[in-house]
């Protein structure tokens, strides 16, 4: 599977996989694709370890990092506030009603050293250049094959610096106007993701948007996301004029993904009518699994969801308690407790090795592109 992708990256197959979990993005760069690190929450120091620990599993294959670089976020007109100036944004009837959601729901606060903790650590989304500027500096440090802008254009002096430092430089598009932000912004590589993807995407399908996306921005190359999961679905993606994929969601039911048990079971168990588009988590229009938690913030009396990220800052403390819980039998923290996933769930019906599920998509690429042939007059 040669493609310009391939070629640009390093890689045997233009398959890219976005993960929080770095065993995940090991396994799939070991495998022949490029395993991509969503490090939005991490910490420079915790980013070094988890690059350093990759590296040392990948054999000197390449691998990716991940992050968020919007152009509207809460004290963007300051460049960007620390935790603490960010905090005293948050409205104290945002949190009233949380609470009384969750004790709706008969969720227990969290212990007295634990709420204590995740005070002290004061970490927010790494959403502003401050904030994620060191984060590129260790991307750099550790050679990355590859960065990520999930969400918003490149900065020019992010660009420049990768461009003379060799690496490229991607970023996600949920519309046509975001591609062509990218496009004028320098980057490499363009990933048009349909709103059948998991996490921040737009209201446009796979199927339209990826074909409109490689004509405006030709020749720069075009990753397909949204709704791939199989090969036949990789093919679809190449024969709209992709050069490659981009997936998500389906790495979270693997046997190396984070994702929590209650989680996994949930996704095992959804259909693809089970997701919703929520700006419940991070204040942007994110997919995720539709729960009494996405329901309650779409029903009449609740607040309008803070911009990012504020958002993701006022609902930590009631997800930690929900999902330090959620595991205790058939409770209103099970009811509540979601995460981000694809319309792809519904395919997603057991556990298997990210590196099967390599495999499993290269063989069934294959089958399909034969059926293809056959059916234009080759021989099958």
């Amino acid at each position: 599977m040669r493609t310009r992708v391939t070629d640009m990256l390093g890689i045997d197959f233009p398959i890219l996989a976005f993960s929080h979990c770095r065993d995940v993005v090991a396994a799939v760069s070991g495998a022949g694709g490029l395993g991509v690190l969503g490090a939005v929450a991490h910490s420079p120091e915790q980013l070094d370890v988890d690059l350093a620990w990759i590296r040392e599993r990948t054999g000197g294959r390449p691998f990716g990092v991940d992050l968020l670089m919007p152009s509207k976020y809460a004290g963007a007109k300051e460049g960007g506030l620390d935790a603490k100036g960010l905090a005293a944004m948050l409205p104290g009837e945002t949190r009233e009603w949380i609470d009384a959601l969750l004790e709706r729901y008969g969720v227990p606060p969290l212990p007295e050293k634990e709420a204590a903790a995740d005070e002290r650590s004061g970490r927010t989304l790494s959403v502003d250049p401050r904030s994620f500027s060191p984060l590129i500096d260790v991307a750099f440090r550790h050679r990355v094959g590859l960065l990520a802008s999930a969400l918003g254009a490149p900065p020019a002096w992010l660009v420049e610096r990768a461009r003379a430092e060799k690496i490229p430089v991607a970023a996600l598009a949920g519309k046509l106007d975001h591609a062509i932000a990218h496009r004028d912004a320098g980057v490499d590589l363009v990933i048009a993701q349909g709103t059948e993807g998991g996490g921040h995407t737009g209201e446009v399908a796979t199927m339209v948007l990826v074909p409109q996306v490689v004509d405006a921005v030709a020749p720069i190359p075009v990753l397909a996301a949204g709704g791939i999961a199989d090969g036949r679905q990789v093919a679809a993606a190449l024969a709209l004029g992709a050069e490659g994929v981009w997936c998500g969601s389906v790495w979270l039911t693997t046997h190396e993904a984070e994702t929590s048990p209650v989680v996994r079971e949930k996704f095992l168990a959804a259909s693809s009518d089970d997701t919703r588009r929520s700006r419940s988590l991070t204040g942007k229009p994110a997919r995720m699994l539709r729960t009494a938690w996405t329901d309650a913030w779409e029903a009449p009396g609740a607040p309008d969801p803070l911009p990012m990220p504020l958002q993701s800052m006022v609902v930590a403390d009631a997800q930690r308690r929900i999902h330090r819980v959620a595991h205790q039998g058939d409770n209103g923290a099970r009811q509540l407790v979601t995460y981000f996933v694809g319309q792809v769930v519904g395919q997603m019906n057991a556990p298997k090795s990210s590196r099967t599920v390599v495999s499993e998509m290269v063989e069934s690429f294959i089958d399909a592109t034969e059926r293809l042939h056959g059916i234009l007059g080759g021989e099958s």
